[in-house]
């Protein structure tokens, strides 16, 4: 996507960064080796997010992947073949601890998939809040097919999304779906044609910034924290992401704003 060829980017330009208003986009930037995870974009991506967890003003994260052919290929297996055992058990820590990271930004996460996620780079996606895709997208979990489990969260996640009768069907036989058929199971939002992808997801991110940073927050951790709990403690959930964001300067601009027809002016306060 266009968005690779920004110049701001970490040591090694193995993470890109562009600051587009309210929205930050984070390209993983290793199309040589279809932008898979090795230890050092690992590190580099999870100090981006850790990074812009702490910048004010950042709305929505957008994750992507440089070249137009991959999104992300899961874990870079050339590297992993030079890796002790405890040295892949701490790799998988790392990783492990990127995705949650992903799934704990205080913000949306949009991931914006153009060609393969696979792997570790579909658990990172399946971290993400809204995931959309355009028509070249090719997605899976293949792992039993080199005689491991996807060990990133992929069996968790993949089950709460598109539930547990689809997740052990695809991750049973490591098979690979296309773009239309991950829309049809629910794991994707939208499917776009493939030079349509960036303005789908420009789109989705000014939805997104319509809304109170703090309530994109609140309604986030609500809806995370409380899925898969009894209704009374969903509920409860609900109510004190609502307490917190009462006495807000922004809940109090949205009034003001609705009374005066125009769009609220929130400062995330």
């Amino acid at each position: 996507m266009a968005k690779a060829k920004t110049s701001n980017a970490l040591p090694r330009d193995l993470v890109l960064r562009e600051r587009v208003g309210s929205v930050a986009w984070l390209t993983l930037n290793r199309p040589e080796a279809r932008n898979a995870l090795s230890r050092a974009l690992v590190a580099s991506l999870r100090a981006e997010l850790a990074a812009l967890a702490a910048q004010p003003g950042v709305t929505t994260v957008v994750l992507t992947g440089a070249g137009g052919k991959a999104f992300c290929a899961g874990a870079d297996l050339k590297e992993r073949l030079g890796m002790t055992l405890d040295e892949t058990r701490a790799f998988l820590h790392e990783l492990g601890a990127l995705v949650q990271a992903v799934e704990d930004f205080p913000a949306p996460v949009v991931a914006a998939i153009a060609g393969a996620a696979l792997g570790g780079g579909l658990e990172l996606a399946l971290a993400a809040d809204i995931r959309l895709a355009d028509e070249s997208a090719s997605l899976g979990l293949s792992e039993v097919r080199l005689g491991i489990i996807p060990g990133a969260g992929g069996t968790q996640r993949l089950s709460r999304l598109c539930g547990i009768a689809v997740a052990k069907e695809l991750i049973l036989t490591g098979r690979r779906i296309d773009a239309a058929t991950a829309l049809r199971l629910g794991l994707l939002s939208r499917v776009v044609p493939e030079a349509e992808l960036e303005p789908a997801v420009t789109e989705i991110c000014a939805e997104l910034c319509a809304g109170g940073p703090l309530a994109l927050a609140q309604a986030k951790h609500a809806i995370d924290s409380g899925f898969g709990r009894p209704m009374p403690e969903g509920l409860a959930v609900e109510r004190r992401g609502y307490e917190a964001v009462l006495g807000s300067a922004d809940r109090k601009e949205g009034l003001r704003a609705f009374a005066e027809k125009r769009p609220p002016r929130f400062r995330g306060k």
